[in-house]
């Protein structure tokens, strides 16, 4: 798999990234997790970190040289780094990012009441940086606001930003922020304006785009033709697009011309935007990973491409059924 630039940041990716969020901790919001993990599976810290690794393996063996993880993502950085030294990967051979901004309460329980809490302070930014370095090291790349809003007033906070702005500076670590919810394109657009001292702190932003929320990619594009960096999540909409539902008929439709899977269809929707240097796998198998990559093989007509985009929902519709989904 080609490696290309993360927009003028330096960094180095490849098309397709994996994405630990299912990985890192027992449960999480992706549909047929059950299945996917095994009916009764071991999700203990040990069995999960096993899985991590046979998963990053065939991400590494598939040519995947983008990883993604983050602080509340129950121990995912560390089964990250865990596996980078066991496999002995030089750093410059791999571009690791992760973000700060919540931090996992769910104490390894499916059925948490409560599995990661927000918190958008700068002392929670000093806190966690520490702990992420302390387990990457040289891997980490790009350290990203975990799910900045308008609301978290993030955008508007001198003191957070003085502060990326200096680690940027002064430090050479690569500063980004990843968002969510109805608001997406707005915030985005915020941030492009962001300013310390003349200079924005941010190169990169990582947001969901999918056939079902498609909402912000004008302001990805303008964020790629600022020179920042744009990694797509979610491109399967947490499983939603691989659903049995009539009202997905197109993706099946399309998947079965091109004598592919769904999956790889949804992906292969997101690896056409021209604004997207990086794709994420969410897979929380070898088999997902697999079948995901095969996207790179799939080339939609433009008439394709028009009617999967008949499938959008409004945001609002779109995140209230994420926020919906039960943690499983």
């Amino acid at each position: 798999m080609e490696r290309r630039d993360l927009g003028r940041t330096g960094l180095r990716v490849t098309p397709f990234g994996l994405g630990l969020a299912a990985l890192g901790r027992p449960a999480y919001i992706t549909t047929g997790r059950e299945e996917d993990l095994g009916a009764g599976a071991d999700r203990s810290m040990e069995a999960m970190e096993n899985r991590s690794h046979e998963v990053l393996d065939a991400a590494w063996a598939a040519g995947i040289r983008y990883l993604d993880a983050a602080r509340s993502y129950g121990y995912a950085e560390r089964f990250v780094a865990s596996w980078l030294r066991a496999r002995s990967i030089d750093p410059v051979d791999v571009t690791v990012g992760s973000k700060w901004g919540y931090r996992y309460v769910g104490e390894w329980r499916i059925d948490a009441p409560v599995h990661e809490v927000k918190e958008h302070s700068l002392a929670m930014l000093r806190r966690q940086l520490p702990e992420s370095r302390h387990l990457l090291g040289p891997w980490l790349g790009l350290y990203q606001v975990h799910s900045a809003t308008l609301e978290s007033g993030i955008l508007a906070d001198g003191a957070i930003l003085a502060e990326l702005a200096r680690l940027r500076a002064e430090e050479g670590l690569v500063i980004g922020l990843t968002v969510s919810g109805p608001r997406q394109a707005e915030v985005i657009g915020a941030a492009l304006e962001v300013r310390v001292h003349g200079v924005n702190p941010f190169a990169s932003v990582q947001a969901t785009w999918n056939l079902l929320e498609p909402s912000a990619a004008a302001a990805l594009a303008e964020a790629h033709d600022a020179g920042w960096g744009v990694v797509v999540k979610e491109a399967i909409a947490n499983g939603r697009l691989l659903e049995d539902d009539e009202r997905l008929t197109p993706i099946a439709v399309a998947a079965a011309r091109h004598g592919t899977t769904r999956d790889a269809v949804a992906l292969a929707a997101a690896l056409a935007q021209p604004w997207a240097d990086v794709v994420l796998s969410g897979a929380a198998t070898p088999d997902q990973l697999q079948a995901n990559v095969k996207a790179r093989d799939v080339e939609l007509a433009p008439e394709e491409v028009e009617q999967l985009r008949t499938l959008a929902e409004t945001p609002h519709d779109y995140w209230a059924a994420r926020s919906a989904r039960a943690w499983a």
